[in-house]
């Protein structure tokens, strides 16, 4: 039996995670702040597949929650942690000379500092064991300028991309997925709505996680669900920079 961590499992591509790996027999820990909602669908979960599913309450913009969630990912034994999914994030709402600093360094701690801590827990157990996988949540926003949500999702990228290439050979991957609009609740949760949007743009939880995972199993640096986003992303980082940013200011 393997053993998966999730961070940002209470909702969302987390909760999505959480389902179809448990339904591939994995066992799971989940971390998440809302104990309530880690609680019922832990229930769910098992009550549903019969894995083992551990509840991890942490919030990881905290450093001593961040170093309880560390300690669990070193961790050794029969319950170690096989595939790491770093799917925390939020958007902030507001553009950066209106948000509070202390809600912007939340964010960065959450999407960029605890992305390198957990990773480099992970690559401290998994490596010496030969095997692992580690798989962050991009975003194509990544290559836009859409505030700091843009600049922590382009971070993710690199870095994974940089991770993977700095561990072949070891018998660990690394693995970015960059998804385009996902229908969960994250843009309800920012008060986003992005009415310019057809529904062909959107894409659904089950699609990114499946292809995420494919990804992964295939030791796949990056993955771009959907042909429409990987056509995107090419526009994206070849158009001059003035159009990306113009196109950024519309949406």
């Amino acid at each position: 039996m393997t053993t998966a961590l999730i961070t940002g499992a209470s909702a969302g591509l987390g909760a999505e995670f959480a389902w179809q790996l448990a339904e591939s027999g994995h066992d799971l820990v989940l971390v998440a702040r809302s104990v309530d909602r880690l609680e019922t669908l832990a229930t769910q979960l098992h009550a549903s597949t019969g894995v083992a599913v551990e509840v991890l309450p942490a919030d990881l913009a905290d450093p001593e929650q961040l170093a309880v969630v560390v300690d669990r990912v070193r961790r050794d034994g029969d319950d170690a942690i096989d595939l790491l999914v770093l799917n925390a994030g939020y958007g902030l709402g507001a553009r950066f000379h209106r948000s509070p600093p202390g809600v912007e360094e939340a964010a960065l701690a959450v999407m960029v500092t605890s992305v390198l801590v957990l990773a480099r827990a992970a690559v401290d157990v998994m490596v010496p064991r030969g095997r692992g996988r580690i798989l962050t949540v991009g975003s194509v926003a990544g290559l836009m300028t859409s505030g700091t949500y843009s600049a922590h999702k382009a971070w993710v990228r690199t870095f994974t991309e940089g991770l993977a290439r700095s561990l072949r050979g070891t018998g660990v991957t690394a693995t970015v997925v960059n998804p385009g609009l996902t229908r969960t609740e994250f843009h309800a949760r920012v008060g986003w709505r992005p009415s310019g949007a057809p529904g062909w743009a959107w894409l659904s939880a089950d699609r990114v996680v499946s292809d995420a995972l494919a990804a992964a199993r295939a030791g796949r640096p990056e993955v771009t669900p959907a042909l429409r986003y990987r056509v995107a992303s090419w526009l994206l980082r070849h158009l001059p920079r003035a159009v990306v940013r113009q196109i950024s200011r519309k949406l």
